[in-house]
């Protein structure tokens, strides 16, 4: 038996915090639930969260310490490619998101499309991590093979 209860956060590697944190606020509707500066070196610490589902944060860090150099500039090559993913967000219905997100000036790689397990479209935010949008639908995963 664990005693672990739910996770509760996430780490989403951006370009530049400030703008990431309005991006997630303006374009997804999340909110604030953290944004702390730490310690000499000036450490920055941001969180968002969908508003009705506050429990899981969304951490919107800049790649570099704790990761070693190499692996950080991995990471900022990644998010330049367009080429590095993040999260997964779930809708009731796609091509209603696929509006108002695109209303919104937000960058779609790929529209609502079916899939054997719902209606899919991926975004990109604005440090190119692209996000999953998924209206899903009762599926057999045998049936994918």
């Amino acid at each position: 038996m664990t005693t672990i209860t739910n996770i509760s956060l996430v780490t989403v590697y951006v370009t530049d915090q400030t703008e990431a944190k309005q991006w997630y606020i303006e374009k997804l509707g999340f909110v604030e639930t953290g944004d702390v500066t730490m310690g000499e070196n000036g450490f920055r610490w941001v969180t968002v969260a969908h508003p009705d589902h506050r429990e899981l944060e969304v951490t919107l860090m800049v790649p570099g310490p704790p990761l070693d150099d190499e692996l950080a500039e991995a990471t900022r090559r990644s998010l330049a490619k367009g080429t590095h993913g993040a999260l997964g967000l779930r809708t009731d219905d796609c091509h209603k998101t696929f509006e108002e997100l695109t209303a919104k000036g937000v960058d779609f790689v790929q529209p609502p499309s079916e899939r054997p397990y719902g209606v899919e479209a991926v975004i990109r935010d604005n440090s190119g991590n692209w996000l999953v949008i998924v209206e899903n639908r009762e599926f057999d995963p045998s049936a994918m093979q």
